[in-house]
């Protein structure tokens, strides 16, 4: 990949984050911009930790096939066997299956595609009252389904959550500290976990955006630490790290090491869904690239293989917007 003239874009788009690109071993390129928090004017280094937003989805899907691998857990079976949801709308047709795939057709707590906004939950609820997992449940659970489960493939947050429920279920750890032990510890991601953005971090991204002039934080916008649908914090090195690991066999059982890398639901004409990834195709069918990106107040950011070139890239920013131009601009370098 052709990477002169990215330091003046990274510059010109003020870009506030970091990029990286490994093919294999080897760094292609780095780059570390812009501030962790603009309110001490503190930079952003290569070992700092960003919020993924929704790329944690990869870590809960990685923790679900860990645990049907290990026959504790059934793709199959209805989500209602692992969590209780007596007296909820979700159906029990619902299955772990549709849940990673977005085919369950529950809905969302917050159906942004229909123009809902996730802050609005907390005009009446406190965000920093949404800590557990089980906490989100009154949020969607009561909600009437969008379609009957592996009818539609709509994007779905809380199927996530749900799936993060059937981890808890089953191993009797919280989620947090199940994929703190068996998806970052064993990949060797060892500089992510979950921090609670109330708490004093080390090397911890601020999420800010700059709103009619005015930087502001998104401590308010989301609950203040991550769960099975987002919000986790790595490294750049560290979501290589995962990748690769996933890639390598060294999460998953053979079976699922393929199955986690195999587009599973057609999305749309140009785009599939995997367990978490989602998948790029060309025009012969072929898949061109796997990523998951993820985007909240504060926080914007994508892991992405592509295939032909066998690189890695990952770019996170510690505001909403800042990843998407760099991403686009790194796409076309690759003939996108």
């Amino acid at each position: 990949m052709e990477t002169s003239g990215l330091d003046e874009f990274l510059a010109e788009q003020q870009f506030s984050g970091v990029v990286l690109v490994r093919r294999g071993p080897t760094t292609v390129y780095e780059a570390a911009t812009g501030l962790a928090t603009p309110r001490w004017g503190i930079p952003n280094t290569l070992d700092t930790r960003f919020d993924t937003a929704s790329i944690t989805k990869l870590f809960t899907s990685a923790a679900v096939l860990h645990l049907v691998g290990k026959g504790e857990l059934d793709l199959e079976t209805s989500i209602h066997h692992y969590v209780d949801l007596e007296g909820t709308t979700i159906s029990p047709d619902v299955t772990l299956l549709h849940l990673l795939t977005h085919t369950s057709g529950i809905a969302d707590d917050a159906d942004e595609e229909a123009g809902e906004k996730y802050e609005d939950l907390f005009l009446e609820k406190p965000n920093y009252a949404i800590i557990e997992t089980a906490d989100f449940l009154p949020q969607f659970a009561h909600k009437e389904p969008l379609a009957a489960p592996g009818v539609e493939c709509r994007y779905c947050n809380v199927g996530y959550v749900l799936a993060g429920l059937a981890i808890e279920r089953v191993t009797g750890q919280s989620y947090r500290q199940y994929v703190f032990d068996e998806v970052f510890i064993r990949a060797g991601m060892l500089d992510s976990g979950f921090y609670d953005r109330r708490e004093a971090a080390p090397r911890v991204a601020e999420g800010w955006d700059l709103i009619d002039g005015v930087w502001c934080s998104n401590i308010y916008s989301y609950p203040p630490i991550g769960s099975p649908d987002g919000g986790a914090h790595v490294t750049a090195a560290d979501l290589v790290r995962f990748i690769q690991a996933v890639r390598g066999g060294e999460l998953l059982n053979a079976e699922f090491t393929t199955e986690f890398l195999l587009p599973q639901v057609e999305h749309d004409e140009a785009t599939w869904y995997g367990f978490g990834l989602e998948f790029d195709m060309n025009e012969d069918g072929t898949v061109r690239s796997y990523y998951k990106d993820g985007i909240n107040p504060g926080a914007s950011g994508i892991v992405r293989h592509y295939l032909a070139e066998g690189l890695d890239i990952v770019v996170l920013s510690n505001t909403e917007e800042g990843a998407w131009p760099v991403i686009q601009e790194l796409d076309e370098r690759l003939g996108g």
